[in-house]
């Protein structure tokens, strides 16, 4: 889940400078380790306190910073806002790394000052795809989408944000085309058919996002990694948004709709899913 903190800064090519923040010596080396893989000249500082890493953010600019939720002396949302208040570091990408994600997201405890949140419950190798979507993001994941949208103009927009990161489209403007497709495509293919689904809320016709977010969960039977859901949504409502997240909804996109934010949550949510299906393949 993530906040609305425009991305104006990416990382730099040649040496790169990432901060760690985790209380925990162990966790700060696996990130690391992640971090080293992804980026071979970075400079990676960890450290475990969120005293020293103020310190740290006092004494240069970082390009990518990962924090827990619970440190030794502070929450790591409090690191953030403290991060987002010193004008050299209020754009960079901060990656909230923890175990109780969902928990949070679901109590919308979460913040605006965050960048993005990675659920320790994924693994590691998922955290290396998911770090990767924000220090290489000329590496494109190519994805079929089924867009749901009924405003024309906000369409070709976003249509175009993906299209021009190498998504494959099917737009329809209400939930009943797109569950007539989703029909057609398990008939055919034996599963969705599609690499995930992009859908408002309020939309032209009886049934919502909500609705058909509800019926690719129950109906169809495909659970988030089978078939993932991201839902758009200007509603600042937290018990709305706790509903759509309740019902299956891998995230939530906040409109107006930051480009490198949806195309970051876009390929994402398609690498864990090519993931969990070649490890289910495996074990089967």
């Amino acid at each position: 889940m993530s906040g609305e903190v425009s991305l104006t800064r990416h990382i730099s090519s040649d040496e790169p400078r990432v901060l760690v923040v985790d209380g925990s010596r162990v966790v700060r080396q696996l990130i690391e380790r992640v971090l080293k893989t992804e980026l071979p000249n970075a400079v990676v500082i960890g450290c475990g306190t969120g005293a020293e890493a103020r310190t740290h953010l006092d004494g240069g600019v970082f390009d990518l910073v990962t924090t827990a939720l619970r440190l030794p002396d502070m929450d790591g949302l409090e690191l953030a806002r403290l991060l987002r208040e010193n004008s050299n570091q209020a754009y960079i990408p901060l990656i909230v790394v923890s175990g109780d994600v969902q928990e949070r997201l679901v109590a919308r405890t979460l913040s605006s000052h965050v960048t993005d949140y990675f659920d320790k419950a994924l693994g590691f190798d998922a955290l290396a795809a998911f770090i990767r979507g924000y220090v290489r993001p000329a590496e494109q994941v190519d994805g079929t989408v089924l867009y749901v949208e009924d405003s024309r103009v906000v369409a070709l927009a976003t249509r175009r944000m993906m299209e021009k990161c190498g998504f494959k489209v099917t737009h329809v403007v209400s939930v009943e085309d797109a569950l007539a497709l989703l029909e057609t495509w398990r008939a055919q293919h034996n599963g969705p058919g599609v690499d995930l689904v992009l859908t408002d809320v309020v939309l032209k016709g009886e049934l919502s996002g909500g609705d058909l977010l509800e019926r690719i969960r129950n109906h169809f039977g495909w659970p988030k990694g089978a078939l993932p859901v991201l839902v758009m949504t200007g509603d600042d409502n937290p018990a709305n948004q706790t509903t759509l997240l309740r019902i299956g909804a891998n995230d939530l996109v906040h409109k107006p709709v930051e480009e490198r934010l949806l195309v970051n949550k876009l390929q994402f949510q398609l690498r864990v899913s090519r993931r969990q299906r070649e490890q289910a393949g495996a074990s089967a």
